[in-house]
């Protein structure tokens, strides 16, 4: 239960890095949504480009059954690298944008 609850701070502590960082153009916020009762983190922009709407997820996480499961990351970096760092060992990370075949040629779980 411990590594539950480290888990959730280090992903809502990047996950509000990333939204701090401003937005290089157009009328556009990172908003932070977290789900701590189910479990689900969100990094969304929303705004205006010249006259183009923007609203989109840009990272998604869940933790399920323990492990955190990166299911979205449209980050430059990669946000499995910055959860690392924060302190969640690769065997806890799920790459679920990957397909289940591919994910055991990364370093990170499989499932």
């Amino acid at each position: 239960m411990a590594a539950l609850e480290t888990y959730r701070q280090i992903i809502e502590k990047v996950l509000t890095e990333y939204a701090s960082i401003p937005y290089a153009y157009g009328d556009i916020q990172t908003e932070t949504v977290f789900d701590r009762t189910n479990d689900h983190y969100l990094l969304v922009n929303v705004g205006w480009q010249n006259d183009r709407r923007v609203h989109g997820s840009l990272v998604h996480i869940d933790i399920i059954n323990g492990k955190v499961w990166i299911q979205r990351d449209g980050t430059e970096h990669g946000i499995a690298n910055d959860l690392v760092q924060g302190g969640i060992p690769k065997d806890q990370i799920v790459l679920g944008f990957h397909a289940p075949e591919v994910r055991q040629y990364t370093d990170f779980a499989v499932a």
